[in-house]
């Protein structure tokens, strides 16, 4: 599948990953610092995903005065 990740902006392939929880552990990121886009649909860690989805994983970003 197509993995697109932000800061640094990089794009990549993975195979044989079942699950949003397994594609962050493989990619050694901690679930709660980012938001998983699958096929522009926001998805939980429990997700099941497919080798023909487009991912997207964002940072969480937080701030107020």
């Amino acid at each position: 599948m197509k993995v697109l990740l932000r800061n640094p902006r990089r794009e990549i392939e993975v195979a044989g990953i079942s699950s949003v929880a397994k594609l962050l552990k493989h990619l050694d990121i901690v679930s709660e610092s980012v938001l998983v886009i699958c096929n522009d649909e926001l998805v939980t860690r429990d997700a099941q995903l497919r080798e023909t989805d487009s991912i997207e994983i964002r940072p969480v970003v937080s701030g107020g005065a």
